[in-house]
Order: C-alpha cells, then structure tokens, then sequence
C-alpha cells in the first residue's frame, strides 16, 4: 500500500504578516523615548516641575513597554513556526499589549499620587527652562507616533487543508479540518497599538506640562502644574482601560460575541435538515478565526459540504466539523 503523503494536510498556523517594519519601528522609538526620558526626568528635579518630573518618569514606563512591544515581536517572529504553539505566535503580541495596558494604570497611580502631593506641597518652578525642555518631549512625542501609526499591514495568505472522516459507535461522525487562507483578512495590531497609546499618553502629559508651565510663567497659576498631572492622569487611565479590555478578550478567548459568529450560524441555517448542535469560534491572527462546528443532520451530507457553506467567509482559517447522523428512537441511523 503506497504511503500517503501527509504533508499536505500539515499547514502553517503563522497567522502573522510577513513584515518586521513595526519590529523596526518600535526599537527605535524605545531609544528615542529612552534618551528623552532621561534629560526631562534631570531637568524636572532640577527645574523642580512636577509637570516636567511626571512627564520624564511616565516616558520612562513608556520605554519599558515600547521595549516590551519590540520584544514581542522579536519572539513571535523566532518563534513563529515551533510546534509548541498550537496557533502560532500571534498572542505573544496580544500579551505584551496587554502587559503595557497595566503599566500604564502604574503610571496612573503614580502620577496622580505626586501630581496630589504637590498640590498640597507646592514647590518653586524654574518655569522658563522647564518648558524649552517639555516643547523638545513633545516633538519627540509627535515623532514616535508617527513612526509608530498604523502602516495598514497585510497578513501572507497560506493554501493547505486536511481532513479526515472517522465513525463511532451509535452515532455516525464525519469530521473535516480545513485550512483555507487564500483571503486573509486584516485587522488592527494591538501590540502596535498599544505602544502608540503610550506614545499618545506621553504627548499628553507633554501638552499638559507645557499648558502648565505657561500658566504658571505668565500668570503665576503654581496650582496649574500639578492640576495638569490629576487630568493627565485621568485621561490616561480611560486609555489604558481601553487598551486592557481589548487585550484581555482576545486573551480569554471571548469572541462569540462576534459578528463573525451570526454569520456562520446563517450560512448553516441555509442547509436543509441540519440543526447547528454546537459552535466554538476564537481569534488566531489579528482579524483571523478558526472555529469548530458540530451539526446534527438525517442527510447525507458530508463535512465537506458544510465546509463549503462557510469558504465565503473570508476571516475563518481553519475550520473543523463534525457531522452527527440522528438517531430514530430505536438506535437506527435514518438518512
């Protein structure tokens, strides 16, 4: 018996883009972010700003996470094709997304704890330094975002499948697996997105420290330094709890609240004499699904067939299913 090449059913679960252009941009913002970090957090103690000081330190966290974003993608890409990950590599990118979302509540907390205690402890401002050196943040803030805005990557399209059909006892099944990425589908990179939320986040408090050391330079409003650190604070924790629940659902798996779910239900609906007995959908690339269909049907049909009602959807890349002849009461398989 001739040996069955089986290499064939055996596809890639890469879901990444072939790029490295976010790779690359984000060790360079961490540099940058890292150099500019270091001249305001010296010249906010030095300057006594609490607008510059905050600004300094909440760039600091940003180039851990910026560092973080880099590192991901430096992983994913090594490790893209171990067989260890069962989908690929494409959440290691989610998890660090998800790890920078934390650190940006940290940087919250820490912001509004000192923004808090110098308005209760003011202090003398060297205003006019303090905001040469906040303007060249900012500047550095609007470069790094740009570096960092979304390049509208495409994923690599893949062109394998496999099946296979097997019986059990009673109950007839016919499983199909299938790999189908001709159409990949594009969607937003959260760990990409997240460094831009940071880069954001660092403008922010840049602005602010600017607003506040002119405030403080032309009308001597001292309060409005540390003010500006509460309302950054703010704005930042919106952000960062943003980013957290976006991460933490890709995360957990919690997807059938997607409209891709309504959508595989009504492309099955379509056959006739089959009833969808269970459905479970999760994301393996940014805007790619893979999901597993058990239906119950009198018919013939085979897991091909219902296959093929779900190839028009573009987003799912692997799909399983199973088909379940039904039963009459007295064990026979009708159909």
């Amino acid at each position: 018996m001739t040996a069955c090449n089986h290499s064939r059913w055996e596809p890639s679960h890469d879901y990444r883009p072939l790029e490295t252009t976010a790779e690359r941009q984000a060790w360079r913002v961490a540099a940058l972010t890292g150099v500019t970090m270091l001249v305001e957090i010296v010249a906010g103690y030095a300057f006594n700003s609490m607008a510059l000081l905050a600004d300094g330190w909440h760039m600091a966290s940003h180039m851990l996470a910026i560092g973080l974003t880099a590192l991901a993608y430096l992983l994913a890409r090594r490790y893209a094709n171990d067989p260890r990950f069962a989908f690929g590599t494409w959440k290691v990118e989610v998890l660090a997304g998800f790890a920078s979302s934390l650190m940006l509540l940290v940087v919250v907390a820490m912001l509004a704890f000192e923004s808090f205690w110098r308005l209760l402890q003011p202090q003398v401002i060297a205003f006019e330094m303090a905001l040469w050196v906040a303007v060249v943040g900012l500047l550095v803030n609007l470069v790094s975002a740009w570096l960092l805005r979304d390049s509208h990557d495409h994923g690599h399209a893949h062109g394998q499948g496999h099946s296979h059909a097997g019986a059990h006892d009673h109950v007839d099944h016919d499983h199909d697996h299938d790999h189908d990425h001709a159409a990949p589908a594009t969607g937003k990179d959260l760990n990409r997105h997240a460094a831009f939320i940071h880069v954001l986040a660092d403008a922010l408090t840049s602005v602010a420290a600017i607003v506040a050391l002119l405030g403080g330079l032309l009308l001597g409003w001292d309060w409005l330094d540390p003010l500006m650190g509460v309302i950054g604070a703010l704005i930042i924790a919106v952000w960062a709890k943003g980013l957290l629940i976006e991460t933490g659902k890709v995360l957990l798996d919690r997807e059938m609240d997607s409209p891709v779910v309504e959508r595989v239900r009504s492309a099955l609906a379509q056959e006739a004499d089959t009833e969808l007995a269970d459905l479970h959908l999760w994301r393996v690339g940014r805007a790619q699904f893979a999901c597993i269909v058990s239906v119950v049907t009198h018919g013939d049909g085979s897991a091909d067939r219902y296959k093929a009602r779900l190839a028009g959807i573009a987003e799912l890349v692997h799909v399983t299913v199973e088909v379940n002849r039904c039963a009459d009461e007295h064990g026979a398989v009708r159909g």
